[in-house]
């Protein structure tokens, strides 16, 4: 039987193992749901409705499943569902319970990045049009103060859920995206990888980012800002249970989920298949 007072780590698809094995790495000792709604995924292309309904399923799921802290580890999730789910949803559920997100974490950091205070944003469809990024660094910077330069890339999610991280496909579209954001802005320091999948393309890049420019990865961010966060919150960080464990589940089939899985994090897992 799962114990209750889990912390449950949420996503679309895959990319949200990028975040859980960079969790895991600073916070071994807490246990772990990971649930990937790899079935209904990609959510890049998702209307902010759907969005908010598959992902206020998925938190309800953990919750039911004893999880009381989740991580929303998928930007298009904390773009279009987070807000309503804690100003909304939270408020009817247990009070106790807490859902993050991969934004304001990633915001937080630019500053320590940034030397010119030209941005760039590397992120889905979904994660783009919704403004959160600017809408995030302005509330915390003001406004002006960074010159922020956005730019969908459908094409990344596609090739990473179906392991095509190399080859000529992938080199030409990840070439393509970064010089076309480039071109917008060509003072762009600092770009965020507004999407948990992209770290799987990282070897290619950094091949075709000019030298020079910071990359902003999340997975090290909010592991970080989880730590700080637990931290600033003992009654939470001691409710917590305390036996190293990780269970995955997956709305798509396991063999395929266990597989894919396995490269994002580097070795072998076993899922159990759940229904949302």
């Amino acid at each position: 039987m799962i114990q209750r007072e889990t912390i449950g780590v949420f996503d679309s698809g895959y990319g949200g193992l990028t975040i859980l094995r960079e969790i895991v790495k600073d916070l071994p000792q807490f246990d772990y749901i990971y649930l990937g709604d790899n079935a209904r995924a990609p959510y890049g292309t998702r209307s902010f409705d759907v969005v908010y309904q598959y992902t206020n399923e998925a938190v309800r799921k953990l919750f039911d499943m004893g999880c009381r802290l989740v991580i929303l580890a998928c930007n298009t999730a904390s773009a279009k569902a987070l807000r309503s789910i804690q100003q909304i949803d939270l408020p009817q559920l247990e009070p106790g319970k807490r859902v993050l997100g991969v934004i304001r974490p990633s915001v937080e950091a630019l500053a320590a990045y940034t030397r010119n205070g030209h941005i760039g944003i590397l992120a889905t469809k979904g994660t783009v049009a919704s403004g959160s990024y600017p809408m995030e660094i302005e509330k915390l910077y003001g406004k002006g103060k960074f010159q922020i330069t956005q730019l969908a890339c459908p094409m990344w999610v596609p090739l990473v859920e179906n392991n095509e991280l190399s080859g000529m496909g992938a080199e030409y579209f990840v070439q393509k995206y970064i010089e076309e954001l480039l071109s917008t802005d060509p003072e762009i320091d600092t770009v965020i990888l507004g999407c948990t999948h992209y770290p799987l393309l990282h070897p290619l890049i950094t091949r075709y980012m000019p030298e020079g420019v910071r990359i902003i990865e999340q997975g090290s961010i909010i592991a970080e800002s989880l730590s700080d966060y637990l931290t600033r919150h003992p009654e939470m960080e001691e409710s917590l249970s305390r036996n190293a464990t990780i269970r995955y589940y997956t709305t798509e089939n396991t063999e395929l989920f266990n597989r894919m899985a396995g490269k994002f994090l580097g070795q072998e897992i076993e899922s159990a298949h759940i229904s949302l």
